[in-house]
């Protein structure tokens, strides 16, 4: 009964943060019974004015894995600062092998960005802007974790 009334308060109160899946991924192991099954999730949230972060969760179940990594990415966030729609400058992101250049744009031209990058920018706030990844990394763990300078 206590776990429901948690449940319905949790429900009613104001989306503070865009939730972002990037991606849900099967693990599977080999053990002496047979194969156990697990999930891994990689989440951005972010409120859409300036503030963003990414967590990453394994379990069990497909919805705790979720939950654990929007727990994590609240628990990480960073400030990006924004000038109207878009970034103030130029922004070369590195983590890992991943390099992606993020490019302001004028008013109207979207979000010219693709797979992590665009949930990041879509979790930021920023509505115009224009990136290209330098480096071909498709480790979508590492884009999403780009530094922002």
């Amino acid at each position: 009964m206590e776990r429901n009334r948690d449940r319905r308060e949790r429900d009613n109160q104001p989306k503070e943060f865009v939730e972002k899946l990037i991606k849900l991924n099967a693990v599977s192991k080999t053990v002496k019974g047979g194969r156990r099954r697990s999930f891994s999730a990689l989440v951005v949230v972010g409120d859409q004015k300036g503030r963003v972060g990414y967590g990453m969760g394994k379990a069990n179940d497909v919805s705790y894995a979720i939950r654990k990594a929007t727990e994590t990415a609240k628990k990480n966030l960073i400030t990006v600062n924004l000038k109207d729609s878009t970034i103030p400058h130029e922004i070369l992101g590195n983590f890992k092998s991943a390099s992606v250049l993020l490019k302001p744009a004028s008013a109207g031209t979207g979000v010219i960005a693709g797979g992590a990058v665009r949930a990041v920018c879509d979790a930021v706030g920023i509505k115009d802007i224009l990136s290209k990844s330098l480096i071909q990394e498709h480790n979508q763990h590492s884009q999403g974790n780009l530094r922002w300078s």
